[in-house]
């Protein structure tokens, strides 16, 4: 990961001691000072870019030019006239994976800017007066004491999966992907300064699917090439499925040096071996496999310790320690996954496209895109034409419905934080509504992926041009021909294979994580029934009591709500 921490308004006098020994401690921690103006005080890994800038404050992480042709134009940041000049030149001329610090504009004041994936981690306590992507070097230091957040902690029961500022750690706050924080003499004050709903606006929004496909392309292999010629030796995390293939097409003909690994269990549901090895033998690589075992599944492991919030569940775990473990055996530090293909390809699962169809281009487009519904999920077009007609009709989707599963009746329910990207128009179509929603849900992804903590993580279908690039694609035009995904198969028909072009199957860990649950069900139980969620009377205990009582239904996923619950549980336990 990015490691960094700065220090706000710390240069006063009666700060001077105190500044000194912090400066020891960071230096003992590998961390080495940069210069970044007055007011803030910087600290940063050898391993993590950064460039002081001329007038001040300093940019992280890796930026590139939108043109990948080109050099990025690094005078151009020099002759920003202020902060939110700079921030909006990084957001048009740019993109990347960093954090701007720049001074502000009166004595003390501060900006910081994360950019739109997110890609260097940003938690901030105004009171003890940092920012860091690291919260155990705030730790470390004297800075924080890690305090839980119960009021969080109840939210995140009812909405799981959900960020929006708020950590599970008291007086700690993370800034958002896009967003913009001002700090000076009135307080602190965020803005969102990227928004998708820009690009899925009717004068952003593809007329025509083979210029939509082009841009796709181009924005997908720019992407994966630039992160790829940076990072010189990759693990791709090869699932078969077609968003981590088209990460791999792209890879070919690239500078790095490329490995591709793929985890298989003992149950069947999840083996999809002969799809990656055709991608992995595209690419002229060994492919390389493990099995994902039951006795791998502890329930209670580690959370990353950089986790200011629940996330990581012990299947993660497991996961995460056998592709460190490949990449360790073949020297290399830098994952690549597919994550976020399903929602930037419009996977969609609902009848929204057609209604957007409808709306957006009149009867004769949206009677094309019932009938592409209908070949899609295999129903007949009258069933198709009935949903369509009540997405158009009904109200607006809500962008989470709150899950009181096993939670105490005395735990009264908790208000959702909205995200930015929750204030959708008032126009806005119904399968916009959908995809800009699933997308904010993409940003907990790197939360429960723990690898990110001893190398760098890429997520190359989430870097901004691509999510940008998508977006402008029309909902309807992903189910073209009753496919999903269907731009993003068309863009790269020349480079999959056949059987991965044409799938419409997808592999699952149902079966697995019903077998782990029955395996550790004992384990499970007493997690939860003994932990500090019961200690504090916000788990329904008979509930928990019956379920674990019975054999659960083939199809009955209710272990799933109890792995998030545990998730919820390991977190707690590993903030003392």
């Amino acid at each position: 990961m990015y490691r960094y921490i700065a220090l706000l308004d710390r240069h006063r006098p009666d700060h001077r001691g105190e500044l000194a020994q912090l400066d020891a401690g960071f230096r003992a921690m590998g961390l080495r000072p940069v210069p970044c103006g007055p007011g803030i005080a910087l600290y940063v890994a050898a391993d993590t870019p950064v460039v002081p800038l001329p007038a001040g404050g300093a940019l992280l992480g890796d930026v590139f030019a939108r043109h990948a042709d080109g050099p990025v134009d690094r005078a151009a940041w020099a002759q920003a006239a202020s902060a939110p000049a700079l921030v909006q030149h990084l957001l048009e001329a740019c993109w990347g994976e960093y954090l701007l610090l720049a001074p502000g504009r009166e004595a003390g004041a501060v900006t910081v800017m994360r950019d739109p994936s997110g890609g260097v981690g940003c938690v901030y306590a105004l009171r003890e007066g940092f920012l860091t992507s690291d919260i155990t070097l705030a730790t470390r230091a004297g800075l924080y004491a890690r305090q839980v957040d119960w009021e969080f902690i109840q939210g995140t029961l009812r909405y799981p999966h959900h960020k929006a500022g708020r950590t599970g750690l008291a007086g700690l706050r993370e800034l958002l992907p896009g967003c913009r924080l001002d700090l000076d003499r009135n307080g602190a004050h965020v803005e969102a300064v990227w928004s998708p709903w820009a690009f899925v606006a009717p004068a952003c929004r593809h007329r025509d699917r083979a210029t939509a496909q082009a841009e796709v392309r181009h924005a997908v292999a720019s992407s994966v090439r630039q992160w790829a010629d940076t990072d010189a030796a990759v693990l791709l995390e090869l699932s078969g499925g077609l968003d981590s293939s088209v990460v791999a097409a792209c890879l070919a003909g690239t500078s790095a040096r490329v490995a591709c690994c793929n985890l298989v269990t003992p149950v069947p549901g999840a083996d999809e071996r002969s799809y990656a090895r055709r991608m992995a033998e595209a690419l002229q690589v060994e492919l390389q496999v493990r099995t994902l075992g039951f006795e791998q599944t502890p329930v209670d492991c580690p959370p990353p310790a950089h986790a200011v919030m629940p996330g990581t569940g012990f299947l993660q775990h497991a996961s995460n320690a056998l592709k460190e473990a490949i990449g360790q055996q073949l020297g290399i530090d830098r994952f690549f996954s597919g994550g976020g293909g399903d929602t930037v390809f419009g996977h969609t699962r609902s009848a929204a496209p057609a209604a957007d169809a409808f709306r957006e281009c009149g009867a004769g487009a949206g009677l094309a895109a019932v009938r592409d519904l209908a070949e899609l999920h295999q129903c007949t077009v009258w069933k198709a034409g009935r949903l369509a007609l009540s997405k158009l009709r009904g109200p607006p989707k809500p962008p989470r419905r709150p899950d009181p599963s096993f939670l105490s009746a005395a735990d009264g329910p908790a208000e959702l934080e909205p995200h930015p990207w929750f204030a959708a128009p008032a126009d806005a179509l119904p399968g916009d509504r959908e995809r800009i929603f699933d997308l904010a849900g993409t940003q907990v992804f790197r939360d429960a992926l723990a690898r990110s903590a001893r190398g760098r993580l890429r997520m190359p279908l989430l870097s901004q041009p691509v999510v940008e690039a998508c977006l402008r694609v029309p909902s309807w035009m992903w189910i073209a021909g009753g496919r999903n995904r269907a731009v993003a198969r068309d863009a790269f028909a020349d480079v999959l294979p056949g059987p991965i072009l044409h799938r419409r199957s997808k592999g699952t860990f149902l079966n697995y994580t019903g077998a782990v649950y029955r395996r550790h069900r004992a384990g499970i139980r007493d997690h939860l029934l003994g932990g500090r969620l019961a200690g504090h009377g916000l788990l329904d205990l008979p509930a928990l009591g019956r379920v674990f009582d019975r054999e659960l239904a083939p199809r009955d996923e209710a272990y799933l709500r109890l792995f998030d619950l545990c998730a919820i549980e390991n977190w707690l336990r590993h903030q003392a």
